[in-house]
C-alpha cells in the first residue's frame, strides 16, 4: 500500500520478459556472474584443501574490459616455492587443483599470492585492499611470441577480450579466463577480419597456436554478425535464435554437450534501425535473409530460448507463409502468456538492468533502485558508473544500445498476436516452480500457463503439436548449471534425432 514501508529482505527476483517477477532464492555471499550464482566461500574452501594453500578469498571483480570475473587470493606455505618464482605457475596448479572438484564456471580466472590477506581495524577482510591481478595472476604456458598473421590477429583480439597485456602462442584461451560470452565476442571480431572457425573449434583447440590451424577465409555473409557454432554435419542446420535481450552467449556451451550430426548456427538481430519502429514479423523476415544464405531452401529447423522461442515461432510461421517447410522448433522454456504485460517496454528493461547489480551492498543498491523509477537507461548505467559499481572508464555507449534495442525488442513482442500454425513443436520446460505474481501487484496473478508443461502454447497450437520434455532447473539454471544444460543438450539432441528418423 501508499506510505507502507518497504524492507529489502535478501530475496532475489527478476522480472522475465513477459513481465512476471521469478523468484531466485536468497542474496547473501552470493555473486552473480555471467548468469551464475556462485558462492565465493565455498571455492575458498575447496582452495584451502590443496596442500600450498594456507589461507584464501576469493571474490568478484571488474577485469580490464569492464567484465566480472572471480578473482582468489591465496596465502601460501613454503611448499609453493619463493613469491619470485613464476606466478602462472601457482596460477595453473590452482586451476587444476579446482577444475577436479568444482563446475568450470566455479573456477577463478585470476590466482593472486599475498604474504597475508588485508584486513580492517576490526579484523575483517579489507576488500578495497586487495590488488588487481597482474598478467602473472593468471595460467600461463611460457611466452612464445605469436608467429604469421593469422596467430598474431588472433593474440590481439585475445588480449583486448582478456584484459591481458600480451598472448603468446602457448596460452589458453580458457585458462586466461575465457568462457562462453567471450568466445561469442571472438567469433564476431575475428570474423570482421575476415577469419573463419566455429565455436566447437575453439572449445576443442584452445590454445593460440593449435587454434590458428583451425582458421580459414571463407566466403563473407552480408550478415557478419551470424555466428558457426557447429560447422559441419550431413543433416540440415539447426538455427538458434537470441533471447529477449539480444543474447546467444548460451548457444555454444549448449551445443558443446549436444550430439547432433548438423552444423548449427547462432543468429543476430538485424538492425532494428531499419524496421522501425519493428515488427516482430519484420524482425523474423530480415532474420529468415540470413538463413537462407545458408540454407536456401527448407526444411528448417529452429530453437529459442525464453522469449526468443516466440521469435523462432514468428520466423517459422514466416517461412511457412512462402511455402517452405519447417520441420523442428525447440522452444527453450518459452512462456506464452495469457494476458499482455502492463509493465512498459523500457520499465521492463530498466529492471533488468537493476537486476544486474544485485551483488552491491544495499545501500549502494537502493540508491540505484530509486533512481531507477525515474531514468533512462542511459542515466541510470550513468549513476551505477558514479557510485562505483561499474568501471568509470567503460564505455557505456553500447551498452546503452544493446539495453535500448532489447526494449525495442519486447515492444514488438507485446503487440505480436500468436497464429496457429499447422506445425509441432517440442517445450523443453524447467521442472522448478516459477513463483511470480502480476506487476503491479493489484492485477490477478500470472495464469496457470507458468506451471504447466506446455506453458501456454496449447491455446494457439493442438496439444498433441506439442511435445513438452522436462529439463532439471529453473528458467535460469537450466541452462547456467553445468548439470541440468547437459540434459537439456541431450534431450534436445534426441528430439532432433527423431524428427531426422521420421523423414528417412
Amino acid at each position: 500500500m501508499e506510505g507502507d514501508r518497504l524492507y529489502r529482505s535478501g530475496d532475489l527476483g527478476r522480472y522475465l520478459p513477459d513481465g512476471n517477477l521469478e523468484f531466485l532464492g536468497r542474496n547473501d555471499d552470493q555473486v552473480k556472474i555471467r548468469g551464475f550464482r556462485i558462492e565465493p566461500g565455498e571455492i575458498a574452501a575447496r582452495l584451502c584443501e590443496h596442500a600450498w594453500v594456507r589461507d584464501a578469498v576469493v571474490v568478484a571483480r571488474q577485469d580490464r574490459a569492464g567484465d566480472k570475473q572471480l578473482v582468489a587470493y591465496v596465502v601460501c606455505g613454503p611448499e609453493a616455492g619463493s613469491d619470485d618464482e613464476d606466478g602462472s605457475g601457482l596460477a595453473g596448479a590452482l586451476r587444476a587443483h579446482l577444475g577436479g572438484r568444482l563446475p568450470d564456471y566455479m573456477v577463478p580466472a585470476a590466482f593472486v599470492r599475498l604474504e597475508a590477506l588485508p584486513l580492517t581495524p576490526n579484523g575483517k577482510l579489507d576488500r578495497q585492499a586487495l590488488p588487481a591481478p597482474d598478467d602473472e595472476a593468471y595460467a600461463r604456458a611460457g611466452y612464445a611470441a605469436p608467429q604469421g598473421a593469422i596467430e598474431t590477429a588472433l593474440a590481439e583480439i585475445w588480449a583486448e577480450l582478456l584484459g591481458v597485456e600480451r598472448v603468446g602462442r602457448n596460452d589458453n584461451f580458457f585458462e586466461l579466463g575465457g568462457h562462453s560470452l567471450l568466445a561469442v565476442q571472438l567469433l564476431s571480431r575475428a570474423s570482421d577480419l575476415g577469419l573463419k572457425f566455429s565455436a566447437a573449434d575453439l572449445f576443442q583447440a584452445p590454445v593460440l597456436t593449435d587454434f590458428a590451424t583451425k582458421i580459414h577465409l571463407g566466403p563473407q555473409l552480408s550478415n557478419p554478425g551470424v555466428i558457426s557454432v557447429q560447422a559441419t554435419g550431413s543433416q540440415p542446420p539447426l538455427f538458434f535464435v537470441p533471447t529477449g535481450l539480444g543474447d546467444c552467449s548460451y548457444v555454444p556451451s549448449l551445443v558443446k554437450e549436444m550430439d547432433v550430426d548438423c552444423p548449427v548456427y547462432a543468429l543476430p538481430w538485424p538492425s532494428f534501425d531499419e524496421v522501425r519502429p519493428p515488427t516482430l514479423e519484420a524482425i523474423a523476415a530480415e532474420i529468415i535473409v540470413a538463413i537462407r544464405e545458408i540454407q536456401p531452401r527448407g526444411p528448417y529447423r529452429l530453437a529459442g530460448y525464453s522469449s526468443g522461442g516466440i521469435l523462432a515461432y514468428a520466423i517459422a510461421q514466416r517461412l511457412l507463409s512462402l511455402d517452405d517447410a519447417v520441420s523442428f522448433i525447440a522452444l527453450i522454456d518459452v512462456t506464452l502468456p495469457a494476458n499482455p504485460s502492463s509493465i512498459s517496454p523500457t520499465q521492463m528493461i530498466r529492471e533488468v538492468v537493476l537486476d544486474s547489480f544485485e551483488s552491491l551492498d544495499d545501500e549502494s543498491f537502493e540508491v540505484l533502485e530509486r533512481f531507477t523509477r525515474q531514468s533512462s537507461i542511459a542515466q541510470l548505467l550513468e549513476k551505477a558508473q558514479q557510485i562505483g559499481a561499474m568501471p568509470l572508464d567503460r564505455d557505456l555507449q553500447n551498452l546503452v544500445l544493446m539495453y535500448e534495442k532489447s526494449a525495442q525488442f519486447h515492444a514488438a513482442l507485446q503487440s505480436y498476436r500468436v497464429p496457429s500454425l499447422p506445425i509441432e513443436v517440442h517445450q523443453f520446460y524447467a521442472t522448478e516452480p516459477l513463483i511470480s505474481r502480476r506487476v503491479p501487484p493489484d492485477e490477478a496473478s500470472i495464469g496457470p500457463e507458468a506451471s504447466s508443461p506446455m506453458r501456454g502454447w496449447d491455446r494457439v497450437l493442438g496439444a498433441a503439436a506439442i511435445h513438452a520434455v522436462p529439463i532439471p532447473g529453473s528458467h535460469e539454471t537450466l541452462i547456467s548449471v553445468p548439470q541440468n544444460r547437459v540434459v537439456l543438450a541431450r534431450s534436445i539432441s534426441r528430439a532432433l534425432g527423431g524428427v531426422d528418423s521420421r523423414r528417412t
